[in-house]
């Protein structure tokens, strides 16, 4: 009896040209040969199984080929050839970095470099899981790494290029390798199945591709898997019993169900699925790719993205003409909402069953349509239904509350409600008084710890008040007079000026700081002109930036549609406040309220 070797190690590429999916960098690597450029660094990163450490060993092989050939590949003749295809060469040195991590086995590994090839040029070192390396073997690898012997060649796999410290990344030519297409899976998987002598279906060979995720090597592992189970004989219902894979027809029977609003057909399908051991959150997950499928095939140019065999494709195609594509866009959103929400809620079931007959009762000409649909759940069976229908005529049907308000108001069973008499007034015909678009608000101020009170005779307050004005409907509503301006005072530009300062955003803290202790002068009351001293034109480049925001914020307020605020820099002999210390303050705060020199006396309070 033979010794039985797995299809990953007995099919794995022994050239350049029979690595699948990464052609790429086989043609970059088999250049550099050529052309006689090789580096003395180079880091493989990617995905597991798809090729790292066999590009590796067929480039150590093809650069110590005695007679390469003129493309770049070697003869699989030589001596040297012969004992790498044989496992007994010395010119190659794997370590694997996951269990061989520390600064000796680099020490131990920098040792082997100094020894020269016997035969060939080069001695390859393949180091793989280099991330799992410690940092002090990273930076015992360092100096040899950047400068090795000529006859040294190091190749770094990985998995995880984010871990490698960016010392090592900058002395190593980096090849990034590509997941493994579905479509290259299923090629290099016939051409095995031919080789061993087996029959097999393109959707089953499909299956496995998807199931392998971009995997070679997982595709092959469960290729033997599935061999073992048929006998040779791949077909595709009996792959996916062997691999435990929900079946596309499935979900094609299922869409159907929804288009045909047979909502009792769908909850046993549900429940035939979960009797074969499936789960409720793979299963909406995959429902909703499924729908995204189909809505990829309304278009016949992106139906070409599907990896899937040409007669479920076409399946696809002929779904998607079913479909129309708002309700497709409120049913994926639904099945997405359902697996966000599935994770967390306690009865699973239900919530794929409440996903399912909302599915089945959208429609693409309800509010909501291609955006969050409306959450409204009708009579689900046939005798719910008819029972429906014979008490509408009866019983007053209350509209939904929230965002399906639109979509049930045109329904039929509203007109059936009874009309109240005429002798009582319907609420609903009464005009509602509203306020006049145009009657300017009085802005309320909030001052926080600066509120100091402002009292006007009741003759000018009467004189600047805009007239109360009483609503009655929106046809009778007045239009208000537009207000003149009124001459400025003093304390309420500085009332304003502190009140502006309190809605400043933090990042202008510093500056806010600076505005508290300014004196803004009026210049011209009547006209509205604003003066201000600061202390540099620094300061006053800052303040001009935000003088319309000032002036925007006083109009109102001021009743002032004119107000111009201007920042100049004292000439010689003028003097500007500038900022005081506490102890200053205090003295400031204590000349204008006397009270508070006696207050401190009674509860001896000091400064800090």
């Amino acid at each position: 009896m033979s010794e039985y070797i797995v299809s990953a190690r007995k099919y794995r590429p022994m050239t350049f040209d029979s690595v699948v999916g990464q052609g790429a960098i086989a043609t970059t690597l088999k250049n550099a040969i050529k052309a006689n450029k090789l580096a003395h660094a180079y880091l493989f990163c990617g995905p597991r199984g798809v090729g790292k450490t066999t590009c590796a060993r067929i480039f150590a092989k093809t650069i110590n080929c005695l007679y390469p050939h003129d493309d770049g590949e070697a003869c699989n003749e030589c001596e040297s050839c012969q004992a790498f295809n044989e496992q007994r060469s010395l010119n190659i040195h794997e370590l694997d970095a996951a269990s061989n991590n520390s600064v000796d086995d680099i020490r131990n590994l920098i040792e082997q470099v100094r020894i020269p090839p016997q035969i060939g040029k080069y001695k390859v070192f393949i180091i793989d899981e280099v991330h799992m390396l410690s940092t002090a073997a990273f930076n015992a690898f360092l100096k040899t790494l950047e400068e090795p012997p000529a006859h040294a060649i190091f190749i770094l796999a990985t998995t995880e290029k984010h871990k490698i410290l960016p010392t090592i990344l900058s002395r190593c030519q980096i090849y990034d390798f590509q997941r493994m297409s579905v479509e290259n899976m299923v090629k290099h998987l016939a051409y095995v199945a031919e080789k061993e002598g087996y029959t097999c279906e393109p959707a089953a060979l499909n299956v496995i591709a998807q199931k392998a995720d971009g995997g070679m090597r997982d595709a092959l592992s469960i290729f033997d898997q599935v061999v073992s189970y048929t006998g040779g004989d791949i077909t595709y219902q009996r792959v996916i019993e062997n691999l435990n894979v929900l079946d596309y027809d499935y979900y094609f029977r299922l869409v159907d169900f929804m288009l045909e609003k047979k909502i009792s057909e769908s909850l046993l399908l549900y429940n035939e699925i979960l009797g074969k051991g499936f789960e409720g959150g793979p299963f909406i997950s995959g429902l909703a790719s499924h729908l995204r499928d189909v809505l990829v095939c309304h278009d016949p140019q992106t139906a070409s993205l599907l990896e899937v065999s040409d007669d479920i494709r076409q399946r696809y195609v002929d779904q998607a003409k079913r479909c129309k594509a708002q309700w497709l866009y409120r049913a994926i959103r639904l099945c997405n909402d359902c697996d966000q929400a599935y994770r967390t809620s306690r009865n699973k079931r239900l919530q794929v069953e409440l996903t399912l007959i909302e599915c089945a009762q959208a429609t693409d000409d309800e509010p909501g349509a291609g955006r969050r649909p409306v959450r409204i759940l009708k009579p689900i069976f046939s005798l719910l239904a008819a029972a429906a229908k014979e008490t509408a005529g009866l019983t007053p049907n209350p509209s939904p509350i929230g965002r399906g308000t639109e979509s049930a108001a045109s329904t039929p069973t509203q007109s059936a409600q009874p009309t109240p008499p005429s002798n009582v007034p319907n609420p609903l015909d009464r005009k509602i008084p509203l306020p006049s678009a145009t009657t300017p608000k009085r802005p309320t101020l909030k001052m926080g710890k600066l509120a100091p009170s402002i009292h006007r005779t009741a003759a000018s307050t009467a004189t600047t008040s805009a007239p109360v004005v009483t609503p009655t409907t929106v046809e009778e509503a007045p239009v208000a007079a537009p207000q003149e301006n009124r001459d400025l005072v003093s304390t309420e530009v500085l009332l304003q000026w502190q009140a502006f300062i309190n809605t400043m955003p933090q990042e202008e803290t510093a500056l806010a700081q600076r505005m508290k202790i300014m004196q803004p002068t009026i210049t011209d009351a009547h006209e509205g002109r604003i003066e201000v001293l600061v202390e540099n034109q620094e300061i006053a480049d800052m303040l001009s930036k935000i003088a319309q925001r000032i002036t925007a914020f006083m109009q109102a307020p001021l009743q002032h549609s004119g107000i111009t605020i201007t920042f100049r820099i004292p000439e010689q002999g003028e003097q500007v406040i500038k900022p005081r210390n506490k102890r200053e303050q205090l003295r400031h705060f204590c000349d204008l309220n006397s009270s508070l020199i006696s207050l401190g006396k009674s509860f001896k309070l000091e400064l800090s």
